[in-house]
């Protein structure tokens, strides 16, 4: 049986010089360690020896099997090496010297209203946050003063994973995690909580010109001692100036949030038709943007901050909203579309 493992070596040594591309590796592998290889045969030839033979030649066989894959391997190495060199020498010289293209693409709308909010927020004092698209069902309910079989879910159809957890349909889900997250500092060292978190949210909405299953929100929370309902103006007033660098007509309307009391809904005067009416406001003259109000004692208690020492006020940005004005995107549905000529008429931004 030594005789026919030399016998198989010198093939598998004369059979691999000849191997020009992987295919024809793979042929060979086959050929030799696949269930009717070569080395197999070999394996199963074992059967008729005696135990002191099979030890002996066993090991033999082992060795060659060991010698066979590495070379294959070390092949493969090198056919790929060599595949990556013949690439690089068919590809055309480029040439540095030629003129980039000038269309080089924009921003996104809703990209760029974000970031004019961010920096906005930020020369007030807040920190951008960050949070998961996925939460689960306390994070974005309970937490929020809004317990199972309560009403106000009805407000949002849900999208529910199979584990239980669902979707985020509003960027209110991470209040619960910024409170915990800040409240050392708030109490022991007297900083206000001042935070913003972006992020997408998703409801099982019919769509049409001013609704969309996917869109963007900005949440914002301010918490620490006598915060009324007077800041929360403030600062949705002066955000709103600095995106539109112009005054914006704003009007406040009582409405009802589980995680807010009082709460109030925000709504600008829509500049897509100057407040006459149009299928993006509901030819109403006015667009939802901002629902807000102060932070129900629940929801801070909940989160860890004792509700008769300190108050707060939260708000919900829509971003997809805030792009559609200050863009003329008179249909929210091209927001999330997929026409990059759509999309590029918006902005000069490059």
């Amino acid at each position: 049986m030594t005789e026919q493992i030399q016998q198989v070596k010198a093939e598998f040594e004369s059979a691999l010089a000849g191997v020009s591309d992987i295919a024809e590796l793979e042929t060979l592998r086959v050929g030799f360690l696949g269930k009717n290889g070569s080395v197999t045969a070999l394996l199963k030839g074992m059967g008729k020896l005696s135990p002191e033979e099979k030890k002996t030649m066993g090991q033999a066989v082992n060795r060659l099997k060991e010698y066979v894959t590495e070379a294959l391997a070390e092949q493969t190495r090198r056919l790929q090496e060599l595949a990556l060199q013949k690439e690089i020498e068919e590809t055309p010289e480029f040439d540095v010297s030629v003129p980039a293209s000038l269309n080089r693409g924009s921003y996104h709308p809703i990209t760029l209203v974000q970031r004019q909010c961010e920096n906005v927020f930020r020369s007030m004092g807040f920190t951008v946050e960050d949070y998961s698209e996925v939460v689960s069902d306390y994070e974005c309910f309970e937490s929020l003063n809004i317990p199972k079989f309560h009403p106000a879910r009805d407000m949002q159809d849900t999208y529910y994973l199979e584990n239980g957890q669902l979707l985020k349909s509003q960027t209110s889900a991470a209040q619960n995690a910024i409170y915990k997250k800040y409240k050392d500092a708030l109490i022991n060292e007297g900083k206000p909580i001042r935070a913003i978190f972006p992020g997408r949210c998703f409801r099982n909405e019919s769509t049409d010109a001013c609704h969309e299953n996917t869109f963007f929100q900005m949440e914002g929370v301010m918490v620490d001692k006598n915060i009324s309902i007077s800041n929360l103006i403030f600062f949705m007033k002066t955000m709103l100036s600095e995106v539109f660098q112009k005054e914006i007509n704003v009007r406040l309307r009582p409405g009802f949030f589980p995680f807010v009391e009082p709460g109030f809904e925000l709504d600008i005067s829509c500049l897509i038709c100057g407040g006459e009416g149009c299928p993006s406001c509901k030819h109403s003259g006015w667009l939802e943007l901002c629902p807000c109000g102060m932070i129900h004692p629940n929801v801070l208690r909940e989160g860890g901050i004792d509700p008769d020492e300190y108050t707060g006020f939260a708000f919900g940005l829509g971003l997809t909203r805030l792009a559609m004005m200050k863009y003329g995107v008179k249909d929210i549905r091209d927001l999330n579309g997929a026409a990059l000529t759509n999309l590029d008429q918006f902005t000069d931004d490059k």
